[in-house]
């Protein structure tokens, strides 16, 4: 199961404006139109991709010129080689796509810096032939916070009134974010650009202003780091959850009136945020504090209230447990399955890991199990199908603890359509998705709906490394495919459609930071998922969530530095590991995610799951403390707990180790810690082995390989002497004992 760095899509670049040099060939070999478009600008850098259409002969090769005319730079560039002198860059194709044909397309994408402007080019050539024709510009537009002044000082509680100057120099500003740090604290869409941020406790801050313009593109201001210092009234309010009572027993699907009373003896009370569990059910902000909470499914449920003052303290209320029972149109469902459950234990994985020296240590955790082809839905003469782990999912749950069964469910036609490691049986071209329906999804179906198996908690992660391909690969002929056919929205959908059911919850991928944690690509994927959801029978309650990191390596956390972290008076930001990712870890990346999920309509119970299984980087090589370099590379690099030679590494990484165990509700808004990748399986093979699954050899999983433009073109960090994905990989299993973390006993 393979996992890719993020590149820019054509599909983004279609969606915005850009700077287009049109040349209609006649009878000349070579003839091209480009379309550069700015995706993202900030302070000193900026990202661009670039889109060449052939008008003339096909092409074997490409090389396309300009000049930069304001002192731009060249930082990274993908699917391209790029050569700079003074101001002319030449981007030259890489070996895989030098061949375009007539009409056809081919893009790539970079990172680059700025000083004063960043102007758009108005002139390429195309193998030394001029690209001449109009062009079309669409600047950046520039911000910059007016007030308050850097390293200003308030009172706790504050209101620190934010006010912003912005400008777009060929269309207008369309709206301006003020942002704490990561965390959105308002918007204005008009001038003057200004937010007024209350209630604002003791601490140090970091403020900053995002530009839109009317075309998307947007630039952010340099930081400006402010305190709020102790003082004014610093009594607790009082709160007290008045509806329902304790013991109150509802019928599902219910709707449950929650109300609180509060009050606060030397200030105002801002908010009462009302709870089930750990997870926020809603906010009101005037009394009386009230919230409905709908469509409760049948379970038990403890819920709160936690009452927070102008001073920023905070209250909250013992919890009041309340029933849910069966009826209506959903009935066994509840809102996180992991909670008061056990998890099953797969005996085929379970024996392997025991076989193992040390294995017995974590034989008995509970993992995944893939459903990666036909075949596996009645199961092997070496596995267990999908209605054998059931009956033994119930023989586990003897003594009345509910047991908690995860499936992967994962043979999309053109499955993982950029890799070749995981890719499957089913081609689109020979009516892979009607098979997809039919022979695999229905059957699968048949079984998890048996009555039988009424009593368990079912959980489906649906296809994962399909819909985040959707957002940044459609420049790989297999995605492009699978988008223009529709075929991975479609199965997706038929998948939800069909496994939707009291006792079965369904979980979609949302990658991991290291794809979709850029601007260009977390956006586009919200919206990706949200309309994919939307488009199922039961819209948004057709999932339970969404889960990241599946089967890969991205840090749980990065105890070291965080994404406002600065060194030397550079945000790490701009070091070669982060790249300008908006986020360091996976932890920070999926709380985010799931908030924009939630905005764009999503319920507020909306939980998440972070497959961690391989993700410790423990051992000795685990840094343990933040490097004290002003350089922010070497700070960088000697402070990150992910030891991978480059975040795009993905296939059986040499160092990684197990991370933390699976457990219910470790963090706001995550439903679990998941164990979805079995360890000690491989991610793909290093050498071309023959199989009948459909899964090809992938140079990324050959420890010689010296990389493309996914992985920064280094060297791939692979272990050698793996077997095909999905095989025991025992070497592979010690290392990541060996590294665990938390180290295991």
């Amino acid at each position: 199961m393979r996992r890719k760095l993020a590149i820019v899509s054509i599909a983004a670049v279609a969606a915005t404006g850009g700077a287009i040099a049109v040349m209609q060939p006649a009878l000349a070999a070579t003839g091209c139109s480009v379309n550069y478009t700015v995706t993202n600008q900030w302070p000193g850098g900026f990202g661009a991709n670039v889109e060449i259409t052939n008008t003339g002969d096909a092409l074997t090769s490409w090389n396309l010129g300009w000049d930069f005319v304001a002192g731009q730079g060249i930082q990274q560039m993908w699917q391209a080689v790029p050569t700079v002198s003074g101001l002319h860059v030449t981007a030259k194709n890489e070996s895989y796509n030098g061949a375009v044909p007539a009409g056809g397309k081919v893009a790539f994408g970079f990172n680059g810096s700025w000083t004063t402007a960043n102007p758009v080019p108005s002139a390429f050539t195309l193998n030394g032939a001029a690209c001449n024709g109009g062009t079309t510009t669409n600047q950046a537009p520039t911000v910059s916070i007016t007030s308050p002044a850097a390293n200003a000082s308030f009172s706790a509680p504050a209101t620190v009134n934010i006010a912003a100057n912005a400008a777009d120099a060929d269309g207008s500003v369309a709206k301006v974010e003020f942002y704490n740090g990561s965390t959105l604290l308002g918007t204005a869409t008009t001038a003057p650009y200004t937010f007024s941020w209350s209630g604002v406790a003791a601490g140090s801050y970091s403020l900053t202003a995002k530009a839109y313009d009317n075309a998307g593109l947007s630039t952010a201001s340099t930081a400006v780091p402010i305190t709020v210092t102790a003082g004014g009234g610093n009594g607790a309010p009082s709160v007290a959850l008045t509806s329902p009572t304790a013991g109150s027993s509802f019928t599902a699907p219910a709707t449950i009136a929650l109300a609180a009373t509060a009050s606060d003896s030397d200030g105002t009370v801002t908010k009462v945020d009302f709870y089930n569990g750990t997870t926020l059910l809603g906010t009101d902000t005037t009394a009386p504090y009230t919230f409905s909470w709908t469509n409760v499914a049948a379970g038990t449920y403890t819920l709160s209230a936690k009452a927070t003052d102008n001073s920023g303290n905070t209250t909250s209320t013992s919890g009041t447990t309340v029933t849910v029972t069966t009826g209506g149109t959903n009935p066994g469902h509840v809102d996180n399955p992991y909670v008061g459950a056990k998890g099953y234990v797969n005996a085929d994985w379970a024996a392997k890991a025991a076989a193992e020296p040390g294995g017995s240590r974590v034989s008995n955790t509970s993992t995944a199990v893939w459903i990666d082809r036909i075949a596996a839905i009645a199961g092997t003469t070496s596995a267990k199908g999908i209605r054998a782990h059931l009956d033994a999912a119930l023989a586990q749950a003897a003594g009345g603890t509910p047991v908690v069964i995860q499936f992967v469910v994962y043979d999309l036609p053109n499955r993982d359509c950029a890799a070749l490691a995981s890719n499957g049986e089913l081609k689109i071209s020979e009516n892979g998705l009607a098979r997809y329906k039919t022979e695999f999804i229905d059957p699968i179906a048949a079984i998890q709906t048996d009555p039988k198996y009424d009593s368990l908690r079912i959980v489906n992660v649906v296809e994962d490394d399909s819909l985040p391909n959707l957002v940044t690969n459609l420049n790989i002929a297999a995605c492009a495919e699978a988008n223009t056919s529709g075929a991975y929205v479609q199965g997706v959908q038929y998948a939800l459609n069909k496994l939707h059911k009291g006792n079965i919850y369904n979980y979609l991928d949302i990658g991991h930071h290291a794809w979709l944690g850029w601007d260009s690509n977390f956006g586009p994927a919200v919206t990706l998922l949200t309309n994919a959801v939307k488009g199922t029978t039961a819209g948004f309650a057709s999932v339970d969530g969404f889960i990241s990191n599946t089967a890969n390596y991205s840090a749980l956390t990065e105890p070291n530095f965080t994404i406002n972290t600065q060194v030397g008076g550079q945000s790490i930001r701009q070091s070669k590991w982060v790249d300008w990712n908006m986020y360091v870890d996976e932890l920070s990346f999926t709380q985010a995610f799931r908030n924009a999920l939630v905005t764009a309509g999503f319920p507020s119970t909306l939980g998440m799951l972070i497959d961690t299984s391989r993700n410790g980087w423990g051992g000795t090589a685990r840094p343990a403390g933040p490097s004290t370099s002003t350089d922010v590379n070497t700070f960088v690099n000697n402070s990150r707990i992910d030891r991978r030679i480059h975040a795009g590494n993905w296939c059986n990484q040499s160092g990684a180790g197990l991370g933390e165990r699976p457990r219910a509700t470790p963090a706001t808004g995550i439903d679990a810690y998941v164990w979805i990748k079995p360890p000690g399986e491989s991610d793909g093979a290093s050498q071309l082995v023959a199989n009948d699954q459909g899964k090809g050899f992938d140079r990324m999983c050959d420890p010689t390989y010296t990389g493309n433009g996914l992985n920064g073109n280094n060297l791939t960090g692979a272990l050698p002497n793996s077997p095909l994905a999905g095989a025991w990989f025992s070497s592979q299993f010690q290392q990541l004992m060996t590294n665990a973390y938390p180290a295991l006993s």
